[in-house]
């Protein structure tokens, strides 16, 4: 199989007329149902393959190329592959066809073309291979009503289409809204690269269903700004985020203003728990608890329902502004220098910890992911140092001494007396780590350490004239 080059999405707002929402939205529910049965038929053979004897005996073999060969052969004949999950859809879509004319003149029209119900085909596979190779998968989830909310082809030739401002699909033609010449010189530039195939996607926001054209474009999206050279330090954390380069440091609240959005969330699942609770008496213990094993229907009142859509817009809110704030604050340090050190850590084990739904609400993992993929389209990535040997919090190049500290310690202390901000302090060691990424280059720090404690005092200063208050984590 040919290696797929680089890709990035366009999104464009699609001006629907009535009739074509609910044309969609047919399209996109009998799409959910192709999804549901193919991943269904897919379940039913994965249970009479592990009867087979011969499936079990090979499986029972030590791993060889001859044990793989045949297993694949197996699965192949149980139609549990890719090509088997296209297969298994590929009459799929005609069961779907609209009612048949009256008059012989008028065809008898195809909702959901080849192309897109192989895609919806690749996407169970996706999920049925992750539950048949992944042994921490126990269970594979089936769409409910309102939750399919994607539909795309394979190319931009059939199936559905761009073409001059339009989407064509299937008898439909909807006009994408597009800025007046001039406007966003960045989408003109995008739209001069070659369309990889597009993409309708179903979104509710403010109670409205609306419908996006995301076109994946071939290449790497048209740079805003040229790139800029030099070291740039990261200590990303769970609260803050410290940066340090040749030019500048900074220190902040990492995704400010989510926590109050978060609040709002919390408030309204307590308000959904007190109406469950009000309306399934039969459904709790006494003391509170959840019945076990009680399997009455669920009574949901009007107001929970209202709720619910309001927790479902929040949540949306929530998932839009922290993309934006990822974004504008990758776009802060790529500004500052395009060789990035981070720390690797173990944002899954994390999440176990107290620090869990913190981490869920701000996810630094999905920044990271962001701030290296702008680092890609510059022919570069994100460097990991090795986080056990390099001790960023603990180390002082001063004294040469390693030294741990608590969380609520929020200043390093050097022996002369002077005092620097913690996460600053860690974000300095990390830029001047050595060539094999596992330690601390103390010479260097040693040479820079002027220029660099007399950029932190100017910060300082500023960061104290403003008189804003900052969370306990940055401790000004």
């Amino acid at each position: 199989m040919a290696k797929k080059g680089p890709r990035y999405v366009v999104e464009l707002f699609l001006k629907t007329e009535i009739f074509q929402v609910h044309i969609l939205e047919k399209r996109f529910e009998i799409g959910r149902h192709i999804y549901n049965a193919c991943k269904r038929k897919m379940l039913d053979n994965i249970q009479q393959m592990r009867k087979d004897e011969t499936y079990q005996f090979w499986l029972k073999q030590e791993k060889s190329k001859t044990r793989t060969k045949k297993l694949i052969e197996i699965r192949e004949a149980y139609d549990i592959s890719k090509n088997g999950a296209e297969r298994i859809v590929n009459h799929m879509g005609k069961h779907f066809l609209s009612k048949k004319p009256k008059n012989e003149k008028h065809k008898q029209k195809v909702h959901l073309d080849s192309h897109v119900v192989q895609k919806i085909a690749l996407n169970v596979w996706e999920s049925i291979e992750d539950y048949l190779f992944n042994p921490k998968t126990k269970k594979v989830r089936f769409k409910k009503f309102g939750e399919f909310n994607t539909l795309e082809s394979k190319t931009n030739k059939s199936g559905i289409r761009y073409k001059n401002g339009f989407v064509e699909w299937n008898g439909l033609k909807i006009k994408a809204e597009m800025p007046k010449p001039g406007k966003d010189s960045y989408l003109e530039a995008a739209l001069h690269d070659e369309i990889a195939y597009c993409r309708i996607v179903r979104k509710i926001i403010r109670g409205r269903t609306t419908f996006y054209l995301q076109l994946v474009m071939k290449g790497i999206p048209p740079q805003k700004r040229k790139p800029v050279e030099g070291k740039v330090g990261l200590d990303n954390g769970i609260s803050t985020v410290a940066t340090v380069s040749d030019k500048s440091v900074n220190v902040q609240e990492f995704c400010k203003g989510l926590d109050e959005l978060d609040r709002e969330r919390r408030i309204l699942l307590r308000r959904m728990d007190r109406s469950r609770r009000a309306t399934n008496p039969n459904k709790f213990n006494d003391d509170g608890t959840f019945k076990k094993g009680n399997k009455d229907k669920w009574i949901r009142s009007k107001r929970y329902w209202k709720t619910l859509y309001e927790l479902k817009e929040i949540c949306r809110k929530i998932a839009a502004v922290r993309k934006m704030m990822h974004n504008k604050l990758a776009n802060e340090i790529l500004s500052e220098g395009n060789e990035v050190y981070a720390e690797w850590m173990n944002y899954k084990g994390l999440h176990k910890t107290r620090l869990g739904k913190r981490m869920g609400i701000k996810a630094p993992a999905a920044f990271l992911e962001i701030l290296d993929r702008k680092l890609k389209y510059q022919g570069r990535q994100l460097i990991y140092v090795n986080t056990w040997t390099v001790k960023a919090s603990q180390y002082c190049p001063i004294g040469d001494v390693y030294a741990k500290k608590p969380l609520s310690l929020r200043f390093h202390a050097l022996p002369c007396g002077r005092k620097i901000q913690r996460d600053i302090f860690s974000a300095w060691l990390i830029k001047n780590v050595n060539e094999t990424l596992d330690k601390v280059d103390r010479q260097k720090c040693l040479n820079e350490f002027n220029a660099f404690y007399e950029m932190y005092q100017s910060f300082e200063e500023k960061m104290r004239s403003l008189g804003e208050k900052h969370i306990s984590s940055i401790g000004f």
